[in-house]
């Protein structure tokens, strides 16, 4: 229980710092308001280190569906749990995002740009193609999943400090994949958020866009899966 408490607490604090640097430079009277994309993603960096050192000795600090299982598929994290792990995960976005909301409240009742608002919540597409974001999120999703494969291995881990190059690996997919999709390379991070965003009461906040809320959660779980396949390939006895 005491993991799987750890997952809802890592993962809401990935959210509360992530989609909180995104709502800082992109809603309405904020001091950092049009900082832009270098401040989102080095954010979002930050988010994923404090998340993952934070829960990294409790529950592993998956954080995310993708990377549970992927774990799952090659034998080092029992398919029993998954379940538990999923829900927490989940739970634990839809939670940093009302903290969000909450740390903003004002700047929210001040904002009418409806897409700005749901950025803070969920990722769109900068170009709409449901078929080429998907494959946007799978990539996205396979470099984060085969690198943390990597540097969580026993031959290269440094226990909680993975922390680091974890979030230094998110940083660069940002900066580099990031701009296509809005990266969400983590179901639990685009589902939790969007759920939020639908229920709470936010003035001008417009569609929760539920008929692109697949792809974030679909291309993910799939590159999950062609990095577990790929990793396992290599690392064959």
């Amino acid at each position: 229980m005491q993991a799987i408490v750890y997952e809802f607490i890592g993962t809401a604090l990935i959210i509360l710092l992530g989609n909180g640097v995104v709502a800082n430079t992109s809603l309405q009277k904020t001091y950092a308001g049009g900082a832009g994309w270098i401040v989102i993603t080095f954010g979002w960096a930050m988010a994923v280190f404090t998340g993952v050192y934070v829960s990294a000795a409790e529950s592993g600090a998956h954080l995310n569906p993708a990377v549970t299982l992927a774990l799952a598929y090659l034998g080092k994290f029992a398919w029993s749990k998954v379940g538990g792990y999923l829900l927490a995960q989940i739970a634990g976005a839809f939670t940093g995002s009302l903290l969000v909301w909450l740390t903003y409240k004002k700047q929210y009742d001040a904002s009418t740009d409806a897409g700005a608002i749901k950025a803070t919540f969920c990722t769109a597409p900068a170009v709409r193609s449901f078929g080429w974001n998907m494959l946007t999120e799978m990539i996205g999703t396979f470099a984060l999943v085969f690198g943390v494969l990597h540097i969580a291995s026993p031959a290269s881990s440094l226990g909680a400090l993975d922390a680091l190059p974890v979030a230094l690996l998110v940083l660069g997919i940002g900066l580099s994949l990031g701009g296509a999709t809005g990266y969400a390379i983590n179901p639990a991070r685009d589902l939790g958020p969007r759920i939020a965003h639908m229920l709470l009461p936010i003035q001008h906040k417009g569609s929760s866009d539920w008929g692109y809320a697949l792809v974030p959660i679909v291309g993910p779980v799939l590159g999950s899966a062609l990095a577990a396949m790929a990793y396992h390939l290599l690392h064959m006895p």
